[in-house]
């Protein structure tokens, strides 16, 4: 039961591509919405439609659910409550959008509040006109009422001083600086909105890099060929009959048919049961994992990003684990996908020491959550066992998890301090890499480059 959480360790050290999906062909967003669509995205306000569908009237469907999202996240704040008095048309204008965001705020005791819908919300930055009116009567856009929601739910939690502040580290040398965020590669526990200071540091930024550059479409292309047989046998021919129809039936409800799925190889399709595995109900619809929201908030204000891995790179991790161990793999990624209802079958006893891994699991993922929403450095890495990874060289997967990264990281970190002139760029790797004695952090500090927490505002 313990190999169980100790699959969970990749994900705080790898950008775990998963299956590929197809993408429909995007309209073109005007340019002054990118900056904020990152953050929109993230927070489930919407959807790929946005990309297809923006210049369209908000249907009353669009706006609930841009209303749901923002009351769940201002009930987070725990700002003082109050009674919630005042009635106003609700309706899809852009002035029936911001009565209705407004009645999302109006229960809680913020600061000028009681001014009214569209005071309040202007006083935020939420709304701006064309200089002579705010065009309430008008029908409003799903953009629109998509921008309205985020810039309320954001302004809030500034105002509050409220937000994900990050692992985050600073370091210095030659009149450089490069701000190292450690991930864990997920959307859970009420992630988003990142706190300004953490989005202020993203958007200032001139060079943003990953493990993975996002937005590579040939090393997708070639990762995504890595994931699939291309010798004429399918995943029937390579696992064991009775976990090919697990799989089969697990992916069912995905609206992955037969076909599709005995096409992928079982590293790719474990990969993709993890992922879907440290999700929860807080998870957003879009569930964005946080590196990818970094580097879509660079990459729509048209800072460069760079990866310092390559997919190949990252393929080639799992691609070369023996077939025994895809199998394996496998199986138990599929195990904590299921939960408990892969406990069918066993024993009274095994069904409780198989719930209690699962639980380990959960809890385990909810504190490297927890101390990652609240920069809580010292707590994640007493906390994740990065030694047990490295210890454990007899697991072929572990024994790649560090083999070259960690020394290429730094050395990558290093080449960026050392260039001439003062520039400030930001890294963005697998929390797992900046901690313990092989880390980034300590790696650099060892260059004797100055690295520090980046103090919480």
């Amino acid at each position: 039961m313990k190999k169980i959480l100790s699959l969970l360790l990749t994900f705080g050290l790898l950008t775990v591509p998963v299956l590929a999906t197809e993408e429909s062909q995007a309209e073109p967003l005007p340019a002054w919405a990118w900056g904020e669509m990152a953050d929109a995205y993230a927070l489930g306000l919407v959807g790929d439609e946005i990309y297809t569908d923006h210049s369209k009237p908000v249907t009353q469907e669009q706006l609930d659910k841009m209303t749901q999202v923002a009351a769940d996240k201002l009930v987070l704040l725990e700002v003082e409550q109050r009674s919630n008095a005042g009635s106003f048309v609700i309706d899809t204008t852009r002035g029936g959008v911001l009565n209705a965001l407004y009645m999302e705020a109006l229960p809680y005791a913020f600061a000028g509040v009681d001014a009214g819908p569209v005071e309040f919300l202007s006083s935020l930055g939420v709304v701006h006109g064309d200089g002579a009116s705010l065009a309430l009567d008008r029908s409003c856009t799903l953009l629109e009422a998509a921008c309205f929601a985020n810039r309320m739910i954001l302004a809030l939690y500034d105002q509050q001083n409220a937000g994900s502040l990050g692992l985050l580290w600073k370091a210095e040398g030659n009149g450089n600086t490069l701000y190292l965020l450690g991930s864990i590669h997920t959307d859970r526990d009420n992630l988003y909105p990142f706190h300004k200071q953490l989005r202020d540091i993203i958007t200032s930024a001139e060079l943003a890099a990953f493990e993975l550059d996002f937005n590579s479409q040939e090393g997708i292309d070639e990762f995504t060929a890595m994931q699939v047989y291309s010798d004429g046998t399918t995943l029937k021919d390579h696992v064991d009959p009775e976990l090919y129809q697990e799989v089969v039936e697990a992916l069912a409800p995905l609206d992955m048919p037969e076909e599709q799925v005995a096409s992928y190889k079982p590293w790719a399709l474990a990969n993709t049961f993890t992922a879907l595995s440290m999700l929860d109900e807080t998870s957003s619809d879009n569930a964005m994992a946080l590196d990818l929201y970094v580097s879509a908030k660079a990459s729509n204000l048209g800072i460069p990003v760079e990866g310092i891995e390559t997919y190949a790179f990252q393929g080639k991790i799992f691609d070369d684990l023996s077939d025994e161990y895809q199998e394996n793999y496998l199986a138990m990624t599929l195990s904590m996908y299921l939960g408990m209802d892969a406990a069918e079958g066993l024993s009274e006893e095994e069904k409780a020491a198989y719930e209690a891994a699962l639980k380990e699991q959960d809890e385990a993922v909810g504190r490297w959550m927890e101390q990652w929403k609240t920069r809580d450095t010292e707590a994640f890495a007493n906390d994740y066992p990065k030694d047990v990874i490295q210890s454990n060289t007899s697991d072929e997967l572990n024994s790649k998890l560090f083999e070259g990264r960690d020394p290429n990281m730094i050395a990558w970190a290093d080449r960026y301090l050392k260039q001439d002139g003062a520039h400030t760029g930001l890294m963005t790797v697998g929390a797992g890499h900046m901690i313990g004695k092989t880390g980034v952090v300590q790696g650099l500090k060892d260059l004797g480059y100055t690295v520090e927490v980046v103090p919480a505002p």
